[in-house]
């Protein structure tokens, strides 16, 4: 863009839509270097992933596109799993989808402490993870049911010794 001709080229300001300055200079940063950097904070790591993402995404730049799939799967955490569910929802990503669902199931308390279910914005996803909710307790319902069935053989065992 900057050396083909293009008018970009001889601007003295060039104008990118839909990004910020932190996820464009990411894109320049890892075309110049072969660098992936999206800075410390953890929050602001899986934001910043997210943004560059839709960036590299436009402009068809396929390994930094991976790359900000991986960061944002290693960014699943109690704070992030909401809006990354969210996000994975809106870009149609399954894997992350799953991986947030997933995380949300096995650690319910920690994201409700972190206050994950008051970031919930999107109701279809409050409605998948509803679902989700419900699917574990009847599964748990199942399993409590299936228990007591062998608690009961076990004391009916022991009522014939007796």
């Amino acid at each position: 863009m900057f050396g083909t001709g293009m008018k970009e080229r001889d601007a003295a300001e060039v104008t990118v839509s839909n990004t910020d300055l932190a996820s464009f200079t990411a894109l320049v940063r890892y075309l110049l270097t072969d660098q992936f950097d999206l800075g410390e904070e953890q929050g602001g790591r899986a934001q910043r992933a997210l943004d560059l993402r839709e960036l590299v995404q436009m402009y068809q730049v396929p390994r930094l596109e991976l790359l900000c799939a991986q960061a944002l799967q290693e960014s699943v955490a109690p704070a992030t799993a909401v809006p990354l569910l969210e996000a994975a929802h809106t870009l149609g990503d399954g894997r992350l989808l799953a991986q947030c669902r997933r995380f949300v199931a096995d650690h319910a308390a920690e994201v409700r402490a972190s206050g994950g279910v008051e970031q919930l914005r999107d109701f279809g996803v409050a409605k998948g993870l509803l679902g989700d909710a419900l699917d574990q307790v009847a599964e748990l319902k199942g399993t409590v049911a299936a228990r007591d069935v062998e608690l009961e053989k076990i004391r009916a065992e022991v009522a014939e010794r007796a």
